[in-house]
């Protein structure tokens, strides 16, 4: 397995593999059997970074969350692994009241911060947790009391890295500068969903009716090519499915003229290496300019067995230049 550091500070940095493992559907949607099946083997492939939340999988039962890290916390002692897998959670999206979704999420107070990072460790069974994230914006606190907050859980040394997820970017760079003057580590890492297909950013979300905080848009990329070192984790690298199923066509968010050149020039790179379209889309990420580690799901050990090899495909500069190109 390729290995990327991820983190800008010496003192906390990490190497983990080039790929992440998402546990999101562990526990409810994919058994424990199974899930404990698609763990072992991303491990004995090198497989070293693992993400999760602590509203995983609300969705499913109706619930809170915390299925996925409860999985992982029974995964993590039956096997004995260590501090050697770097597990990334998030917290402030968690729901106040069971199946109570976003629409009124627990948020990013002190308190909220605190007491979350205290269930996800005890959950996990673990000590310190390797990379947390905000889950979601939390307009209703303070930024520099969530900034605050989350710096006490590295200097106590109960968190490694930290992360924001599905941000507005001056929101991102002002808790940055705001932990900054505060002499505390502030979000090292961001998660955002990003793909080889490029979704339409000009129509509202449920969350925003300026857009989709949660995309990386061509804003969050010149981001990352200004701050050296910031990495991006991201999701839904592989849009569930779409690029290889027929039954799941790509989100009505991508549609626009560019898809279809892209997927053609996709699909003229999977033919002419041999992989699929999902192995040539993970290829292009690890080996992008910017830093960037997909991350993906998997429902078998197979699908996982698929990713892997995308993980050791090799593009040509030929060919990721057309996979650039195509617009």
């Amino acid at each position: 397995m390729k290995l990327r550091t991820i983190g800008t500070d010496p003192a906390t940095r990490r190497e983990v593999s080039a790929l992440c493992l998402g546990a999101m559907t562990f526990g409810t949607a994919v058994d424990e059997e199974t899930s404990f099946a698609i763990l072992d083997r991303f491990v004995a492939a090198g497989g070293t970074f693992i993400d999760t939340s602590n509203n995983y999988a609300w969705w499913a039962e109706g619930t809170q969350g915390g299925e996925s890290e409860a999985l992982l916390g029974r995964w993590l002692k039956s096997r004995g692994v260590g501090d050697e897998v770097v597990i990334a959670t998030k917290l402030g999206a968690r729901p106040r009241v069971p199946g109570g979704g976003f629409a009124d999420p627990e948020g990013l107070s002190a308190k909220v911060i605190r007491e979350s990072a205290d269930r996800s460790r005890e959950t996990l069974g673990v000590d310190k947790l390797g990379l947390l994230y905000a889950h979601i914006e939390d307009a209703n606190t303070p930024l520099q009391e969530t900034v605050e907050a989350f710096g006490e859980l590295v200097a106590d040394g109960t968190v490694g890295l930290l992360g924001a997820s599905n941000h507005w970017m001056w929101r991102v760079e002002r808790a940055r500068n705001l932990a900054a003057a505060a002499g505390v580590p502030g979000y090292d890492v961001l998660q955002y969903h990003h793909s080889y297909l490029r979704p339409r950013t000009d129509v509202p979300s449920r969350r925003a009716k300026d857009g989709n905080q949660g995309v990386a848009t061509g804003e969050v990329l010149s981001y990352l090519r200004e701050q050296e070192g910031t990495a991006l984790v991201a999701y839904s690298a592989l849009l569930g499915g779409a690029y290889v199923r027929d039954d799941r066509p790509v989100d009505a968010d991508f549609v626009h003229p560019g898809t279809d050149a892209r997927l053609a020039a996709l699909r003229e790179v999977a033919k002419e290496t041999g992989a699929s379209a999902n192995q040539v889309v993970l290829s292009w990420m690890i080996g992008h300019e910017l830093p960037m580690f997909p991350l993906i799901g998997a429902s078998s050990v197979a699908q996982l067995e698929d990713s892997l090899a995308g993980v050791e495909l090799e593009l040509s500069a030929d060919q990721r230049a057309r996979l650039d190109a195509a617009q």
